[in-house]
């Protein structure tokens, strides 16, 4: 698939850049988008090569501000179901992703921008960054997995606040309340974003990809349902070539070389 309003770039050391590419709009998110996201995510996932990826906006004025308004089915009950639920399927698909992903906010992450960011593993924001799920005061609500995925990252109380208000928060709010990891300097934005999916990198995937899926299962199953599936994916990993890597490694201490197997 080829793609203009997204960019795709994937380096040798693993990690693929997508970059949402309508300034214009300030990366808003339309339909066009949503498909060429969808065409992204799985294309890195399929990608052996690709360890994992960085997701940012084109300028330094917005990461993604939202979903395209000229393209909201107001008034069209099922037409706006069907809408949520395409969008909720791109968003699951990145969440899922057995590969670490970073969302690089650099300015407005708002409406579905935001939801998108909460679908990443981590997030990092630039010092200018702004942050809202402002939907309320268009006399909506956030469709996108907003209402659902912000209370499990900050909190019942400030979720609410933020979905109740739709006011912005900067980033040394979004910091304080656990919604972003780091708030670095927009000109370190990539760079930092790098260097965190290397320090990743440098441990087995195997291990990677499972501690991202137990995580996932205990938050929706339930703590009990979780630590069993901890519990019996601990043991495939454990059988592992990585393991045996990473341990004697340890013991001869040395750096371990891990293979993925």
């Amino acid at each position: 698939m080829s793609y203009n309003l997204i960019a795709f770039e994937a380096a040798e050391d693993g990690i693929a850049l997508i970059t949402v590419n309508r300034p214009e709009k300030l990366n808003a998110l339309n339909a066009a988008v949503m498909g060429e996201l969808d065409d992204a995510f799985r294309r890195v996932e399929a990608d052996p090569a690709v360890r994992g990826l960085i997701l940012t906006g084109a300028s330094d004025k917005a990461f993604v501000a939202g979903a395209d308004i000229a393209e909201l089915p107001v008034g069209r009950a099922m037409a706006a179901r069907e809408m949520c639920l395409r969008g909720q399927a791109v968003f699951g698909r990145l969440e899922r992703m057995p590969k670490p992903s970073v969302a690089a906010i650099n300015g407005y992450a708002l409406g579905g921008g935001l939801e998108l960011a909460l679908c990443c593993t981590v997030r990092v924001a630039s010092g200018n960054a702004k942050l809202a799920l402002p939907e309320i005061k268009l006399g909506i609500m956030p469709g996108y997995g907003g209402t659902q995925r912000l209370p499990r990252l900050v909190g019942r109380g400030r979720a609410l606040e933020m979905l109740l208000t739709g006011g912005l928060i900067d980033a040394a709010e979004a910091e304080r309340m656990g919604l972003v990891s780091h708030v670095v300097l927009q000109t370190e934005l990539l760079d930092f974003s790098r260097a965190l999916l290397r320090r990743i990198f440098e441990n087995a995937p195997l291990a990677v990809a499972s501690i991202l899926e137990a995580v996932d299962t205990g938050l929706n199953a339930g703590l009990d349902q979780g630590l069993r599936f901890e519990a019996a994916v601990f043991g495939t990993v454990a059988a592992t070539e990585d393991a045996a890597e990473g341990t004697r490694a340890f013991l001869e201490k040395r750096k371990p070389l891990f293979k993925g197997k």
